[in-house]
């Protein structure tokens, strides 16, 4: 075991003791390797060394012996199931733009059980796919709205034998796209309302394309139809209201604005989660299934004290409290100053760091 200085560390050295930050928080577990977003937090916390592990007493472990992979710790087997899935519904929408027959179901659903069997390593609102390529936008949202739909779910109480399904719904809503326009679907800048009506289509394309799919039942397929509906009629392509609206789709609905609005696309950056969860619970006035929305961003937002997070104007703090009625603007230590998010409504949180 070695000190080392913050400013000699390297990415893929390996923390021999917990980093304690100077408000008796774990800022780094004892066993991690560093990574080079690791070194920016330990200078905005004023770290000023870090044990870590040496072989024998000789110098640090030399990186070259660690893969980036390794160093960054995604060779989980989570990672290696999303890698597997991303394949898959690459090949999908292949077959969907080719005019192939019906989707291998069975392969799909057992990718996706194989997936859901390590979801602990998934995390809604700091997950980032990695290698993470514009081209590819579709497939990886399909695959975070499964999940997070998986999630959603189970937080609102459905039965364990819907929750497979609504994942399976969440990974093909917008299997429609395979059969859009890829200039339209993959346009740099704006789209003009000719195109915005074009990418419409996609909800009853999606349907028409899983409507005769026997081994998924009718709530999977309406996902594909209904997951731009609103409760209050203003949704697309039917205008359906409330109960008209599958169970399903409701949950859909949530987590594909969620991601859509936080993931980077052709035409914008991703947006802040915070400000999406704050627009998603104006949404559930009269828009989204007001329930499902206030148990998402309690859930999401239910962080233990000392969750490190980074704000608008980039400095870095720990969550210290959180207002149940504010759940996305808690109280943040920065540097020993609270920064009440509550009042500072000109603040919002950037980024999660740490949860």
């Amino acid at each position: 075991m070695a000190t080392v200085p913050v400013s000699q560390l390297k990415t893929g050295d390996k923390i021999a003791e917990n980093v304690i930050t100077k408000y008796n928080n774990i800022l780094f577990n004892k066993g991690r390797f560093i990574v080079e977003r690791d070194l920016e937090i330990l200078k905005a916390f004023l770290i000023p060394s870090v044990q870590i592990e040496s072989k024998n007493g000789e110098a640090d472990t030399p990186q070259e012996e660690m893969s980036a992979e390794e160093a960054s710790g995604s060779v989980l087997p989570f990672y290696k199931h999303y890698e597997k899935m991303l394949k898959l519904l690459r090949q999908v929408f292949n077959i969907a733009n080719a005019g192939g027959q019906n989707p291998p179901i069975l392969e799909i659903r057992t990718t996706l059980e194989g997936l859901i069997q390590h979801i602990e390593h998934y995390n809604i609102l700091t997950f980032s796919p990695r290698s993470f390529q514009l081209r590819d936008y579709i497939y990886h949202n399909s695959i975070m709205v499964s999940l997070t739909s998986y999630i959603l779910a189970k937080w609102s109480g459905m039965p364990a034998k819907d929750l497979l399904p609504v994942a399976l719904g969440g990974l093909l809503h917008d299997i429609g796209n395979a059969k859009v326009d890829p200039n339209i679907l993959f346009k740099p800048n704006r789209l003009s309302g000719e195109e915005l009506e074009e990418i419409k289509k996609h909800t009853i394309i999606g349907y028409n394309l899983l409507k005769n799919v026997p081994a998924i039942n009718e709530g999977v397929k309406l996902c594909s139809l209904q997951h731009h509906e609103r409760e209050d009629g203003s949704g697309y392509p039917l205008g359906v209201k409330g109960d008209k609206i599958h169970p399903y789709s409701k949950i859909v609905a949530i987590t594909d604005m969620f991601h859509a609005m936080t993931t980077d696309r052709y035409h914008k950056k991703g947006t802040s989660p915070y400000l999406v969860l704050e627009q998603l619970q104006n949404e559930a006035f009269g828009k989204m299934e007001p329930n499902l929305v206030q148990t998402f961003i309690h859930k999401v937002t239910s962080f233990h004290n000392g969750t490190l997070v980074k704000l608008s104007d980039n400095r870095v703090g720990e969550i210290v409290f959180s207002e149940r009625s504010h759940p996305t603007r808690p109280w943040v230590n920065v540097n020993g100053k609270i920064v009440n998010l509550t009042q500072e409504r000109n603040l919002y949180i950037q980024d999660v760091i740490q949860k």
